[in-house]
């Protein structure tokens, strides 16, 4: 590892480059080392609301403005895969800050009006001002709990859009990218955008590594703990149906170094010209890291699954330290709470 002026850290090994494929990157490295871990490369907003959907060849122009020369294998089609899903979309509106801001007052109208006409029918009391007092009181007691439970939820990892990025983030990493979707309300308008941040993962995932190596003495504990606190964490992806006789062939010409961590890397963006066209499955891959893998690649792999979440947290200012992250696109998030130790808060604390 080498540190250039500007304090970025360069990673002159290749395993911990790409601890999938074992290759270096091309990187333009007069363009890309002016950038510090953090910081907001790209932002791409939603053109509505009600129908989210980003412009990603303008995406892709402002990335190669900035030197990010990105294949479409490694971008459009992963990202597409993803968020460009009816279901996705439906979900993505009914989960945004904007829905929540509009659905507290209905929810408290109708709070309101249920406990009303609840409490009248029991309740006979003279001065209505003392009974409507009190429904208010329910209500808004009600509708915060209800709030705060949306708003606790928002800060855990998202099993229908975060998770669906993890692949996409496999790819972006070699890149010195990470993508998210971060959503909040100003003055009364809801704003969804795609961020691209720049991220060097080699000093994560050498930092995490090493706690996890550090952990090696209570192995069976720690193993505990990641199943009991990312059980839930599945990816579901449609991998195309192999041929039982050619698998094996298949398999040894694969090293162990060159397999996907997260089961389908592609995650049927790209498939061989035979493959085009055949029957296709659907696949569930744990994000529980194997027992059997070693430090790095658990590390490797516990940075893909919250890569997205904690993307979301940092630009949209859930984090400490995020103030003012927002209105500012090459701001540093060097205060902000550290990846590695957002993940060791989240699964080995």
């Amino acid at each position: 590892m080498m540190e250039d002026r500007n304090g970025v850290c360069h990673l002159m090994e290749e395993s911990e480059v790409d601890v999938q494929t074992g290759q270096t990157q091309p990187q333009t490295s007069s363009s890309k080392g002016n950038w510090s871990n953090g910081q907001c490369v790209v932002s791409i907003p939603s053109f509505s609301s009600l129908n989210p959907s980003f412009d990603l060849s303008l995406c892709r122009a402002k990335l190669e403005r900035d030197g990010f020369q990105i294949p479409v294998k490694d971008m459009e089609a992963p990202l597409k895969a993803a968020l460009d899903v009816p279901s996705v979309r439906r979900y993505m509106v009914f989960n945004s800050a904007l829905f929540h801001f509009i659905m507290a007052p209905v929810l408290y109208v109708v709070v309101w009006c249920a406990v009303f006409s609840t409490l009248h029918l029991y309740i006979t009391v003279s001065d209505y001002w003392v009974l409507c007092l009190s429904v208010s009181l329910i209500s808004i007691v009600l509708t915060t709990a209800v709030i705060f439970i949306l708003h606790h939820s928002n800060k855990q990892i998202n099993m229908n859009l975060d998770v669906r990025l993890i692949q996409v983030n496999e790819r972006m990493v070699k890149h010195k990218l990470l993508v998210g979707v971060a959503d909040w309300v100003h003055n009364c308008t809801g704003n969804m955008q795609l961020y691209f941040l720049y991220w060097d993962m080699s000093r994560c995932l050498r930092t995490l590594t090493e706690t996890l190596e550090g952990h090696s003495f209570m192995t069976t504990d720690t193993q505990s703990k990641l199943k009991s606190r990312m059980s839930h964490l599945v990816l579901v992806a449609d991998v195309p149906a192999v041929d039982p006789e050619a698998e094996g062939s298949d398999v040894e010409q694969q090293s162990e170094e060159q397999r996907p961590l997260l089961g389908n890397e592609d995650g049927g963006c790209s498939t061989s010209p035979g493959q085009r066209g055949s029957a296709r499955v659907t696949s569930s891959f744990s994000l529980v890291p194997d027992a059997s893998l070693p430090a790095q690649a658990k590390a490797y792999q516990l940075l893909m699954t919250y890569s997205a979440a904690y993307v979301k947290l940092l630009v949209s200012e859930r984090l400490s330290g995020t103030s003012n992250l927002r209105p500012r696109r090459n701001h540093c998030s060097t205060a902000t709470l550290c990846l590695c130790q957002f993940i060791r808060k989240k699964v080995l604390q």
